[in-house]
């Protein structure tokens, strides 16, 4: 070893820090961006050295005030912000906002000094990444580490200080997949059901998936105080401005992350119906059946049980929504969308999403059925041209696709790598399934016994495409139809074709909002 290593060596065991310092290199390594507080002996030095570890240090006037606003910083960034006070009145102080954090669930850490200990109690100091977790893990909340006045100027050999690891996101956890499918069913049978979304929703960021979940299945919602904004207030699903009626006449009513306190009447009677049915979801296991016994208790993060209510529909066939929900999760921002049929167009509207004009093509202003495909093969033709590897994906209910499916010959003539989505649910706008189609049969020719709007069940439109050299996929289950749709769009050198197989009699769910309008009063 050279001379100049042995002495940066030297030096590095000569070097001392302070326990201020400690703490503050502690803090940095959790995470944590600012301190508020109001400083005095001994705790001064710890904001001294949080500022020069990078840490912004605000200065309040009061620590109820500063324990305020870090909580808040916790709610705001998923990690808790600090609170930085003196031992006695100054911890006083703030016990206000810690039980505001508390009642909150905002995660927050406060630091108090205290009276001189003896060097022994050094341990409590290793304790420190476990508050932290404390804060953040489950029910986010307060903590308080007491800091010995004599730890905070001591100093020790920078070796013998161990930094705990930043302490991690907290797990996520999710709901039983049994209570998931009890959930869905009692929503599924509701005629006036409601959303309920507060602050734990926006804490879990559940944003993306709660607006899906409304989108998807029509559902109303009512934001709280501090829920409001997850989904935007000028929702045209969003009931706020008719708040007392949707509570007074929802007959399901499902809480993410929302309490029945008073800010929603304890979820008792007259404010609600005597036999509402309640769906909590929360995050922590003392808060379930708070106030009422509910239908269903949905345990876990908000977003993952979220997440799990959009793909609960595991009942085969699949419906619609649950198809387009699926779709649209891959589906590349940028590519051409068409779409025709009855139901697959309608509700493929409201689902399938489109960011760029000039990029979605379907029936238009005359209605017309079978322009799918001839749409489809222009804007491959087109996107060849002008923009390559950008996708086309064509979205057919099974009766449009009878129209022009021999079109299906010339996409492949051309080698256009157009994905093709028939949605087949045997029928125009309804069907029937191959087992009760063959019982009809017995009673007649089909020609005087079927229904007009009927097609052949389980037709595998799939082997048109193979037929001229394409990808067929026949799907009926929701990962069937994950795993084919990202198989084609992964191929850019072919089209393919997904039959995609749903329940004969789905069709669009009503979006009833009626019971919320003063006329039905």
């Amino acid at each position: 070893m050279s001379e100049s290593n042995l002495a940066a060596r030297s030096d590095r065991d000569m070097e001392q820090v302070s326990g201020a310092e400690v703490i503050a290199q502690a803090l940095k390594t959790q995470h944590v961006e600012y301190m508020f507080g109001v400083v005095g002996i001994p705790v001064i030095e710890i904001a001294v050295a949080a500022q020069k570890m990078g840490i912004r240090y605000v200065g309040m006037r009061n620590e109820q005030a500063a324990c305020y606003a870090a909580s808040a910083i916790g709610y705001l960034t998923g990690r808790p912000g600090v609170c930085l006070v003196v031992s006695g009145p100054g911890l006083i102080h703030a016990l206000g906002g810690m039980a505001n954090a508390n009642m909150n669930c905002w995660p927050v850490v406060v630091i108090g000094g205290s009276s001189e200990r003896s060097q022994e109690t050094m341990g409590a100091f290793q304790e420190f990444p476990q508050a932290v977790r404390s804060s953040i893990y489950g029910r986010p909340g307060a903590c308080y580490v007491d800091i010995p006045a004599d730890f905070v100027n001591l100093e020790v050999n920078v070796n013998s200080i161990k930094f705990m690891e930043r302490c991690l996101p907290p797990p996520v956890s999710m709901a039983e997949t049994s209570a998931v499918c009890a959930a869905a069913s009692v929503i599924r049978n509701a005629k006036k059901p409601l959303l309920i979304i507060g602050k734990g929703a926006a804490y879990a960021h559940a944003e993306e998936h709660l607006r899906r979940l409304v989108e998807q299945c029509k559902l109303p919602f009512l934001p709280t105080p501090m829920g409001k904004g997850v989904i935007p207030d000028n929702h045209p699903n969003c009931v706020a401005a008719a708040r007392s009626r949707a509570l007074q006449f929802a007959d399901v009513i499902v809480l993410f992350g929302a309490r029945l306190n008073w800010i929603l009447h304890f979820g008792l009677p007259p404010r609600y119906q005597p036999d509402v049915k309640f769906i909590q979801v929360d995050i922590c296991a003392e808060e379930l059946g708070n106030n009422v016994k509910p239908a269903v208790t949905l345990l876990g993060d908000i977003n993952a049980v979220t997440k799990q209510e959009l793909a609960s529909q595991k009942s085969l066939p699949m419906n619609y929504y649950t198809v387009f929900y699926h779709v649209q999760e891959q589906l590349p921002r940028d590519c051409f969308v068409v779409s025709e049929g009855a139901n697959t167009m309608d509700i493929g509207r409201t689902v399938l999403q489109n960011y760029l004009p000039r990029h979605r093509l379907d029936a238009g202003t005359f209605g017309t059925m079978g322009v799918g495909l001839g749409f489809a093969i222009a804007a491959a033709v087109m996107a060849k041209d002008r923009s390559p590897g950008q996708r086309v994906i064509c979205v057919e209910g099974d009766s449009a696709f009878g129209f022009s499916g021999m079109e299906v010959e010339t996409i492949c003539r051309y080698n256009l790598p157009i994905i093709l989505l028939v949605v087949n649910n045997n029928g125009i706008y309804q069907g029937f399934d191959a087992d009760s189609w063959e019982e009809m049969l017995k009673s007649g020719d089909a020609t005087a016994v079927a229904p007009p709007a009927c097609l052949l069940p389980n037709s595998h439109y799939e082997q048109v495409m193979t037929a001229f050299g394409g990808k067929g996929y026949f799907v009926q289950t929701p990962e069937e139809l994950r795993k084919s749709l990202s198989e084609s769009l992964a191929d850019t050198t072919k089209p393919s074709l997904i039959n995609i197989m749903i329940e004969p009699q789905a069709t669009r769910k009503p979006q009833d909002f009626h019971w919320l309008t003063r006329s039905n009063m």
